[in-house]
């Protein structure tokens, strides 16, 4: 499998880690940064790795962030990414076999070497079981499709 992967600081060395693990594993993957601990903005490395795995040029992705809330966030924000933050094996099942996500995020400071490694082996063995799942999947897409045109609106929240 093509994987892209990337981090900022605080995932940085567990992003290693999973770096090391797809290897082992026989799959190709680039880093798509950050390089090392310093200081970084994770949006920018999830939209290059959320934008190579929505434009097909890599089947999945996994970002690691210090909670791995904002990499999920900013992924998500490119068409075509379901990108699922996940804690467990289950999680990591669930998120491919139900809701075809094509980007793992991971908190670097939530799970050890050893549990993300079980996770992103979970994640890479699951498949998407398509079904009843598809219909909600394409649901999802439709929501992406409608909101993308009226992205040009103001938002409401957090008026009163």
């Amino acid at each position: 499998m093509r994987i892209a992967i990337g981090s900022d600081h605080r995932g940085f060395k567990l992003k290693q880690g999973v770096a090391d693990l797809l290897a082992e594993l026989g799959h190709t993957y680039e880093d798509m940064g950050c390089y090392d601990s310093n200081s970084v903005d994770y949006p920018d490395v999830a939209a290059k790795v959320a934008e190579s795995v929505a434009s097909g040029q890599y089947e999945a992705g996994i970002l690691v962030c210090g909670t791995g809330i904002g990499m999920s966030i900013a992924a998500n924000k490119v068409p075509g990414i379901r990108a699922a933050l996940v804690r467990d094996t289950h999680m990591a099942r669930m998120a491919r076999e139900h809701n075809d996500a094509n980007v793992l995020c991971l908190g670097g400071d939530l799970v050890s070497e050893a549990e993300a490694r079980e996770i992103v082996k979970a994640y890479l063995d699951a498949t998407f079981e398509g079904g009843r799942h598809s219909r909600r999947v394409n649901k999802i897409s439709q929501l992406e499709k409608s909101r993308g045109q009226n992205a040009s609106q103001p938002s409401k929240a957090g008026k009163v």
